[in-house]
């Protein structure tokens, strides 16, 4: 699934498309199809941090509601990591009364089988689902979000293609 997403301005869609050359480049390269611990944090780190667009983030594994990597100093605890889960399987929750998360409940602006975001005033979370894992993904004030959602759905999608 590609994500259009349109930048306000020239100077922010300039700015967009810079902060995406990292990751653009790192999965054109040929990386092998299974990972290891430290390749799932640079995965993080180049795919998303890179952007500066991206506050915090980690991979959780569906099966085992585990995160497999996470960003330095974010922190999710199980119940967070199960209320990611339950957007997905119950959309309708998470439209109708949002997803509780840091300390706020952030309200839906998309909920469906692959993809989940959530906003409260400037700050967000994006949820990407792949067939093995979610992809978690922060933006704070001052950051676009449609960078942040377009670099985790790029990376949902690297994902799936490698049927991950």
């Amino acid at each position: 699934m590609q994500t259009a997403i349109r930048a306000p301005t020239a100077a922010s869609g300039t700015a967009r498309l810079s902060s995406l050359r990292p990751l653009t480049r790192l999965l054109d390269s040929s990386l092998s199809d299974t990972f290891k611990l430290s390749e799932y944090q640079d995965l993080l780190t180049q795919a998303l941090l890179a952007t500066n667009h991206v506050q915090d983030c980690a991979i959780i594994r569906l099966k085992t509601s585990s995160v497999v990597s996470i960003s330095l100093g974010f922190k999710l605890d199980p119940g967070q990591v199960q209320g990611f889960l339950n957007a997905f399987s119950q959309p309708n929750n998470f439209r109708d009364e949002g997803l509780y998360f840091k300390n706020v409940t952030y309200s839906c602006v998309r909920a469906d089988s692959n993809s989940v975001y959530g906003k409260y005033d400037n700050v967000g979370l994006v949820l990407v689902k792949t067939g093995l894992y979610v992809i978690c993904a922060t933006y704070r004030e001052g950051m676009y979000p449609s960078v942040c959602v377009e670099a985790a759905e790029k990376l949902g999608d690297y994902f799936k293609s490698k049927g991950m």
